[in-house]
Order: C-alpha cells, then sequence, then structure tokens
C-alpha cells in the first residue's frame, strides 16, 4: 500500500543523497519555550511535565512532513558512531528538560524560578545548537562527533551550579 521512498521522494528523484531535518528539534524548542516562560506563569510546569521525548526516528516515523522519509533514511545511513554520538545528544537534552521540569515542579510558591530557567535555557540552547550543527552537517565531518562524556559534563555543571 505504501510506496518506497525512492518513488515518493523529492530527494531520491532528483539523485541526490537524503538529508537530516531540524524539525525534529521543534520539540526540544517546545521545551525551551515552554520554560523560558515559567517565570510569567508557573502553571506552564503542568505542560512541561506533559512533554514526552521522542527519538529522532521515532519522530520521522509518525511525521507528515514530505521530507519525513528522506530524513529517517539519511538517519539510517549514518555510521554507528554518528548514531550514538547524536543520541547521546538528544538523551542529555531530554535528562535536562526533565530535571528542569521536577526542580521547578518541586520548588515552592513563593520562590523565584529565574535562576532555574536561566541556567537550563542557556544549557538547553547551546545542547539544540549543537543538534542543529549534526544535523546540518547531515552527520558528517566534525559536527559528526559529539563526546557523550563532554555533553554530560557539561549538563551536571549546570545542574550543580
Amino acid at each position: 500500500m505504501s510506496a518506497s521512498a525512492t518513488e515518493t521522494s523529492p530527494t531520491a528523484a532528483s539523485g541526490a543523497k537524503p538529508q537530516l531535518s531540524t524539525d525534529y528539534l521543534n520539540r526540544h524548542s517546545e521545551a525551551l519555550m515552554l520554560l523560558e516562560m515559567v517565570p510569567v506563569d508557573r502553571e506552564i510546569v503542568g505542560d512541561l511535565k506533559a512533554w514526552r521525548a521522542v527519538s529522532y526516528a521515532e519522530h520521522f516515523a509518525t511525521s507528515q512532513l514530505r521530507c519525513a522519509a528522506d530524513a529517517a533514511a539519511a538517519y539510517r545511513a549514518l555510521g554507528k558512531r554518528e548514531v550514538e554520538s547524536f543520541e547521546a545528544l538528544c538523551a542529555a537534552m531530554d535528562r535536562l528538560i526533565h530535571t528542569a521540569t521536577a526542580l521547578l515542579d518541586e520548588m515552592p510558591a513563593e520562590e523565584d524560578p529565574a535562576l532555574i530557567v536561566d541556567v537550563a535555557s542557556l544549557s538547553l540552547r547551546r545542547l539544540i545548537g549543537r543538534a542543529t550543527a549534526f544535523i546540518n552537517a547531515n552527520g558528517q565531518g566534525e559536527a559528526a562527533y559529539i563526546d557523550p562524556n563532554a555533553v554530560q559534563a557539561d549538563v551536571d555543571a549546570v545542574m550543580a551550579g
């Protein structure tokens, strides 16, 4: 019933190599936007609690975007090291969002959430930037190597500070 990617894909039709898509990062950008709104409206913590992480592959498996098949194919074509690095980066973003959300949820109403929001937002922006560079480079070159230990150390330092 469904056509193969080569039959329906604009990239395949032109003979170009499938490209990764930054559409996946919209999920993390949405969480960042919600996080940054918490100091104005604490009820947004409820929206953050409802936020769910999904993998790149899961995102494009259910996406209605025209580029979804190409984005999924490009991801499947990545090497093991690149996939592991990117997934570690995504896991760090997910943990940061969940940790910041838990801290904000437990914070007494009379306390100001600005410090948690500022620190978590800065770190999440940096991680999204790294993921964007990886995707824009199609998982190749210097941008393809993301040291998961360094990413986790950055997240740990932010959350400890």
